[in-house]
Parts: structure tokens; sequence; C-alpha cells
């Protein structure tokens, strides 16, 4: 088939697509009140949350995220754990994370897809480029929620590893004051709370669980697995295994409270020991013409005006 005729019908056919899909999004079949009030017993956050009102704009989104993160949702049960980590280490541990961020995705992609086409057909008509536009933005807005994920997940790591030093000291101070881990954990958000936000609100989800009833030793490993960041991980593997064995608990923390001051200070040494290889292109590209004309220019000058004296 020729070209000239495929590329509009395919144009007219994701057109038709986008239109079903956004119709059967907003006026689709809608769940039943008796089944989204079974479904606020089984789980009671959706109270809470069900409270928006449908017509907003606010719940209408909420009510087309399980239409439109269904067809990119992961197939297994692998994907779906890893997903839910990777979002717990971005900072988003609610349940119906999953589902809006892939419903983030699709809304991306079908944005980017409609203004990269109108864009594409504007300036290059029906044409096979004005296709490839349209796939490659496209493909862009499908993959920009993710790189979103992957640059919060970066910032909260690193947030998280510089406050952790100075908060396991207050910790150890707690702990050998004479309270418990449960007391110094809640005593150390209550004061690091605008120094080191990312991890008082890891601690103060940890401290509600423990109110909540559950095992220390599973809150500790689900901190260690929320933040992402090894040498937590290595501190929860400790505090397992202190009160395991019923080993001091301060001087585990003392421990691993140096540790991490050193691997801390040996990173801002190779950091600095970067700087002399990191500066040599400023330099040669900005520095060095800048000092070339200074000194050379007024040299070259007079040598012009010579020869053609001379001349």
């Amino acid at each position: 088939m020729d070209t000239k005729i495929l590329i509009p019908l395919a144009i007219a056919g994701s057109i038709t697509t986008g239109v079903w899909a956004v119709a059967n999004l907003f006026f689709g079949e809608k769940e039943s009140r008796t089944s989204e009030r079974l479904k606020e017993l089984q789980d009671p956050r959706r109270r809470r949350d069900g409270k928006a009102d449908n017509n907003s704009m606010e719940g209408m989104l909420k009510a087309a995220a399980p239409t439109l993160s269904k067809a990119i949702a992961p197939t297994n049960e692998l994907e779906q754990n890893q997903l839910k980590v990777d979002l717990a280490n971005a900072g988003y541990s609610s349940p119906h994370a999953p589902m809006i961020f892939l419903s983030l995705k699709m809304i991306c992609m079908v944005v980017f897809a409609v203004v990269g086409g109108g864009v594409g057909l504007i300036l290059q008509g029906a044409t096979t480029n004005a296709l490839t536009t349209l796939v490659g933005v496209a493909g862009l807005g499908f993959y920009l929620p993710v790189i979103v994920m992957q640059v919060l997940i970066s910032y909260r790591k690193e947030a998280i590893f510089l406050s952790m030093p100075d908060a396991l000291d207050l910790l150890v101070v707690c702990v050998e004051a004479g309270l418990g881990l449960d007391a110094a954990m809640r005593r150390v958000n209550e004061e690091l709370t605008e120094t080191a936000k990312e991890l008082c609100e890891e601690m103060s989800t940890c401290n509600m669980q423990l109110q909540m009833g559950r095992p220390r030793r599973e809150v500790l490993h689900d901190l260690g697995i929320r933040t992402g960041v090894d040498d937590v991980k290595t501190l929860v593997a400790i505090l397992i295994q202190a009160e395991r064995f019923g080993s001091s608990i301060a001087t585990a923390l003392r421990v691993q409270s140096e540790s991490m001051r050193t691997k801390r200070r040996q990173m801002a040494e190779e950091q600095a020991q970067k700087t002399g290889v990191k500066i040599i292109f400023p330099l040669v590209l900005f520095i060095f013409p800048g000092i070339f004309v200074v000194l050379v220019g007024p040299a070259a000058i007079m040598v012009v005006r010579q020869m053609l004296n001379e001349g």
C-alpha cells in the first residue's frame, strides 16, 4: 500500500482510538456503591481517599487511574514488587502509588503524542518523518515519569545518607540516657524534623507501625527496603542482630555512626581530589582564551600596525 495512503489511515486510527479511550474512561461503567463500601471496609484508607468529588478534576483522575494503568500494569509479582520498591525509594509509599504512576505514564504518552503529532503534521505534513516524530515524542512522554522518578530516588537517597550520622549520634545519646529504641526514634523524629525531613518521615512511619503492633524486626526490615540506602540496610541488620542476641544497641549505633562519618569524609576527599581534573575543561575553554587575548592582544595589534606602516 502506498505510504501517502497509509499515514493518514494510521493517524485517523490513532485519533479514533484515543477518543474511544477517553470516552470509555469518563463515561464507562461505574463501580457500584455496594462494591465501594465493601472495599472501604477492607481498606479503611479508601474512606479518606474517597472524599474527593467525582465531578472535580481530582475525582475524575482517581476514577480514571485504574483504567489507564491497567494497559501497562506489570504482569508478574516480581515486577509489581520492584515498582513498589522504586516508588517507595522515591518517597511514595501509598498503596495507590503504582497505579497513579502508571496512569501518569499513559497520560504523558498521549499528551506528548498529540502535541508532537500535531507539530509534525503542521511542519512536515502527512509524511514518514511526521509519523517518526509522533512515535519518538510519544516514547519520550512514556519514559519521562521514569526519568523523574530516578532523579527523585537519587536525591532522596543522598539526603538520607547525609543526615544519617547526625541522627545516629542523637539516637545514641537518647539510648544511653535510658530511653528505649522506640522512644529514642520518636525523640529523634521530633528534633530533626526540619533538618532531616526524609529520614524523619521514615522514622515516623516506623513509629506508627510499631504502635500498631507490628514486630520490630519487620518494621526495621521495611525501613531498609523503603529507603534503599545501603548504610540504612546495614544499620537495620545490626539492630536486628543486636535485638536477637541481646547485645548493646548503643554500641552498635555508635560503631555504625563512626563508620558512616568515615565514609562521608572519604567521599568528600574523593570529590576534592577530582576537582583538579574537572577544572581543566573550564580553564581551557573559558579562562585561557581570555588570558590569551589580554596578554597577546596588544602585542598583536602593535605588530599589525608596524607591518602596515612598513608596507
